[in-house]
């Protein structure tokens, strides 16, 4: 093993031993939630066990932690995505994708307010909602549906379309949409009849 690999494992003890101290646990109570005998626990803590992959995920667990934390693992850059939110219209929209082409992930928020006139719009492409929080109205064609959180619609976006609250009240949702009219593909069961 090289150095780096060694000075880590090192430095697990004593982050098992502060992570346990900080949260005022035993090794008696680490031990029943995570299966591992006390003295197992007390010498990885000290240093007089090596740490292994089967030691190290029920402890992570049980300190609600990363493995990356309790090994103390070198950063591999911001996983996180910093877009933009738009506003636009009298909703903010969010990007969830950054790719150019394929289909476009969106969170949208129309706050709470008055009725908005609908006026649908064509263009290209297909697009898919799914209701979050709130109540929203979904124009379509000759359709004039209201969507309850948990539901989605999908639709060819060359349809004149128009979506907003279906009350007062203020509504989120998430938007898939392709450009070139792909489709969300999706398995789903139909609802028990009642």
């Amino acid at each position: 093993m090289d150095d780096d690999l060694d000075g880590a494992l090192d430095a697990v003890g004593p982050r098992l031993r502060a992570l346990r101290r900080e949260r005022e646990t035993t090794l008696a109570d680490l031990s029943a939630a995570t299966g591992i005998s006390v003295s197992t626990l007390s010498r990885l803590e000290s240093g007089g066990r090596r740490p292994t992959l089967e030691l190290l995920l029920p402890l992570a667990r049980a300190h609600g932690v990363t493995l990356d934390e309790l090994v103390d693992a070198p950063p591999t850059g911001d996983p996180r995505i910093h877009l933009r939110p738009v506003t636009a219209h009298g909703m903010t929209m969010l990007p969830l994708t950054r790719r150019p082409g394929g289909i476009q992930a969106y969170k949208l928020i129309i706050p709470a307010g008055g009725r908005a006139v609908p006026e649908p719009k064509t263009h290209e492409g297909y697009e898919w909602v799914y209701v979050l929080n709130g109540r929203l109205r979904l124009v379509l064609g000759e359709h004039d549906l209201v969507l309850e959180p948990g539901e989605a619609a999908e639709f060819d976006t060359r349809v004149p379309h128009w979506f907003g609250r279906a009350d007062a009240e203020g509504v989120e949702f998430l938007s898939l949409f392709g450009s070139q009219g792909e489709r969300a593909h999706l398995r789903a069961r139909p609802r028990a009849r009642e």
